[in-house]
């Protein structure tokens, strides 16, 4: 149930920030494709469409995603995605086959770059 709700969220931050952020705006360029996160039987799943520089996201799978991330169940697909050092933790999944990739690998680099547009803002003092 968390990492559906991680995924639900990921698709809200996203498609908020393809809104309100230049910087992300920009890293989304004249892409178009569909990319999708799962678990590896495919029970969690929610595919992410990059359109006109926005991003919108359902629940399920896509027919044939630019690539998917799958990791080996849910609450571990949690866990990577919440880890503090989220690079060694998506390395160790891939090499221990915990995490499998599927399609272009150059297009999860593209996504993982994303993600830091996504980290919340420090509060300002006032």
């Amino acid at each position: 149930m968390k990492f559906r709700f991680l995924l639900w969220m990921l698709g809200l931050l996203m498609g908020k920030a393809s809104r309100t952020n230049p910087a992300f705006q920009q890293q989304l360029g004249d892409k178009e494709l569909v990319f999708q996160l799962q678990t590896l039987d495919g029970k969690v799943a929610r595919h992410f469409t990059v359109k006109n520089q926005r991003i919108t996201s359902q629940s399920g799978t896509y027919p044939e995603p630019a690539f998917a991330i799958a990791f080996k169940d849910a609450a571990y697909g949690f866990a990577t995605m919440q880890a503090k050092n989220k690079q060694l933790a998506f390395m160790t999944g891939i090499q221990d086959k915990s995490i499998q990739i599927k399609g272009n690998p150059a297009l999860v680099i593209w996504f993982q770059g994303l993600m830091k547009y996504l980290k919340p803002r420090k509060a300002k003092k006032v």
